[in-house]
């Protein structure tokens, strides 16, 4: 099955998609990717077997404004897109489509207007789900309906597919063909998770029961918080914001793009040494105060934890630093990303119920 990747960061349908391949579930091939985001490009041409006549489609909103460009496309079976969710997030002001990005699933329209492919696999933040009081979402069904397509959409948390990461994503899959009866009764992801763990053991997903589980003993003093900013990450807030900071958590805090920027720990995720040498046996959070806990190293997850909190492999994050690709890039790539194994299982399933298919 032909595959185009719109907005496709580092690639995490594509790496579903060549995990799928690989087991033996069905064959996918990319006929092209766009994305705009140089050091994205850079991370995603470093770690994928690029073949010689995929089309770099690039800047989508240059590509879809001649339709020419889009008929020119080879035949392709499934369209998937991460699109940019920062219009709808809860991180964001929230603009929709009255931002240039929340435009974006229009240009996808523009592809679908003129190749219609039988299957397309759409992912965004759980708040496009409920944004301007649902009327984001009824707008994106109704214009894919009116194209021929049959929907069904869930919300999927990463967490639920063996990543220690909570991250609740909006997932709207498309067919040209009817889907079964009650089919979004059964496109749930209690249903799709029930599924994966059957066919756990014959996947090449990377698994994890803990965060704590892929997390070095060993890195960069760099990565450790220096004494003067420890006691702003683990501040609770002051009166006109509060949240518990934490660290230490057994399931990530979603990743942030701006994760670089170390955010306090109630937005982001940090360690302390002794919790990661004991694989979470010791933890000083239990019985040490904010004050306490400053005293002691604390550290930021590396790119390469971050990537793998994603369902990438660890050395994805180090083929791209080699490549050029600095940390700071790597951190909002990671955060930025699809989950692997929550497209895996979806597709899977989608493929095991007959929905999906060549």
């Amino acid at each position: 099955m032909n595959h185009l990747e719109l907005f496709s960061g580092i690639g995490g349908f594509r790496r579903a998609l060549d995990l799928l391949t690989q087991d033996g579930f069905m064959d996918f091939e990319s006929i092209g990717y766009s994305e705009i985001d140089r050091r994205a490009l850079d991370t995603y041409r470093a770690i994928y077997n690029i073949a010689p006549n995929e089309i770099a489609l690039g800047d989508i909103v240059q590509f879809t404004a001649d339709e020419q460009n889009i008929a020119n496309l080879p035949d392709f079976q499934m369209l998937t897109a991460g699109f940019p969710c920062q219009p709808f997030s809860m991180m964001g002001d929230q603009q929709g489509f009255g931002e240039d990005r929340g435009q974006m699933f229009f240009r996808i329209k523009d592809i679908l207007n003129v190749k219609r492919p039988p299957f397309v696999l759409l992912e965004n933040v759980k708040n496009l789900y409920t944004h301007d009081k649902g009327r984001t979402y009824r707008r994106i069904y109704r214009e894919l309906t009116a194209l021929g397509y049959h929907v069904v959409t869930n919300i999927f948390n990463t967490a639920d597919f063996h990543l220690p990461q909570k991250r609740n994503r909006v997932l709207i899959f498309a067919s040209q063909e009817r889907l079964p009866a009650h089919y979004q009764d059964r496109f749930t992801p209690e249903q799709v998770s029930e599924h994966f763990n059957q066919i756990l053991e014959q996947t090449s997903v990377l698994r994890y029961d803990r965060a704590v589980d892929l997390l070095a003993e060993h890195v960069d003093q760099k990565y450790f918080l220096s004494e003067r900013i420890k006691p702003t990450i683990l501040s609770n807030g002051t009166a006109n914001f509060r949240s518990r900071s934490d660290i230490n958590q057994v399931t990530a805090r979603p990743l942030t793009a701006s994760m670089h920027k170390m955010h306090r720990a109630c937005q982001d995720n940090y360690y302390s040494q002794d919790y990661i040498e004991s694989r979470g046996a010791v933890n000083p959070v239990e019985h040490m105060t904010k004050e306490q806990l400053a005293q002691i190293p604390i550290r930021k997850l590396t790119p390469q934890e971050a990537f793998a909190l994603q369902g990438f492999p660890q050395e994805f994050a180090t083929i791209a630093h080699d490549a050029g690709v600095p940390d700071g890039a790597l951190y909002k790539q990671a955060g930025n990303a699809v989950s692997v194994n929550t497209i895996y299982a979806v597709v899977q399933y989608l493929i095991d119920t007959h929905v999906l298919h060549e």
